[in-house]
């Protein structure tokens, strides 16, 4: 059996030091004036983009796609976190076809910067590499406004229950907010892999034949949903904060996957020290544990 890395901190933990983080650190205001902007990112990077510029008439693509969506544009955005890896490579590719481009990331040091027109340094801690809690987390609220202090006071209020005999977990949430569904799915891919399922669906998906088999070991988890449409009563977990909007959400979300990861098997501080080495070969960069 391979040997867990107990220094790193779990995923409950580096949002408690996120929001502590976002209480003292200034988070900044971009201003990005493009009509219709591609907007570029890999993984949960580009889900945060989505939340970012869903209201705009955006054009969202990833490293595998890019190319292909240049069209009708007049601009792009670039979202890493590390500004490295992918990103690089994309805007450079992206200058040398004089699209003008700005890179939204945490690294003040970022590979990529060399290559866009302009880039903005959110803060973040240093966390387990994949976490990248505070990185995108600082970019939503930068959009949504929200007080990090208050969405702490709710994140504390969570009282988990004995998850050891779960193996499943069914997260349900609004509808509004379909979009973070991606990022608690990434969050259970990278922590459990295979050994924990976890689901996310909002009610209207869920009506959609997702609960034809059913299984006793199973935990529904209505965040922001007070409704007890799926799953029986007796393995139901319910977090109503008061208000709610994506930095909420995911702050809730990823606290309780925390939590997940706290009462079981360290599957993830067993295996970040294989999977970074092999990554730092994969991409070409030293990626390290910590971030």
């Amino acid at each position: 059996m391979k040997k867990s890395n107990e220094k790193l901190i779990d995923l409950d933990i580096a949002v408690i030091r996120a929001l502590n983080l976002f209480s003292k650190e200034k988070i900044p205001k971009i201003s990005i004036k493009f009509r219709r902007p591609l907007v570029v990112g890999s993984g949960n990077a580009l889900v945060a983009g989505r939340i970012l510029f869903d209201e705009k008439d955006s054009i969202f693509a990833d490293e595998g796609n890019y190319k292909n969506k240049l069209k009708r544009i007049d601009g792009a955005v670039l979202i890493s976190a590390s500004g490295g890896k992918h990103s690089p490579g994309i805007a450079k590719y992206l200058k040398k076809k004089k699209i003008k481009t700005i890179l939204l990331t945490n690294n003040e040091n970022a590979l990529a910067s060399e290559f866009v027109s302009k880039f903005y340094v959110f803060p973040k801690n240093k966390e387990p590499y994949t976490y990248n809690t505070s990185s995108y987390l600082s970019m939503v609220l930068g959009k949504t406004k929200e007080n990090s202090k208050d969405i702490l006071k709710e994140v504390k209020k969570i009282k988990v229950p004995n998850l050891r005999k779960y193996d499943s977990y069914y997260f349900v949430i609004p509808r509004k907010y379909e979009l973070v569904r991606e990022m608690f799915l990434t969050k259970f891919d990278e922590l459990f892999g295979s050994r924990i399922t976890g689901r996310v669906f909002t009610i209207e998906q869920t009506k959609h034949a997702k609960t034809i088999v059913s299984s006793e070991k199973e935990l529904f988890v209505y965040i922001g949903e007070k409704s007890e449409m799926f799953g029986e009563h007796k393995n139901h977990f319910h977090i109503n904060p008061k208000t709610l909007n994506y930095g909420m959400l995911i702050a809730l979300g990823y606290y309780f996957i925390g939590k997940i990861q706290k009462q079981n098997p360290d599957y993830f501080k067993r295996n970040i020290g294989r999977y970074v080495k092999e990554a730092s070969k994969l991409f070409g960069q030293k990626i390290e544990v910590m971030e």
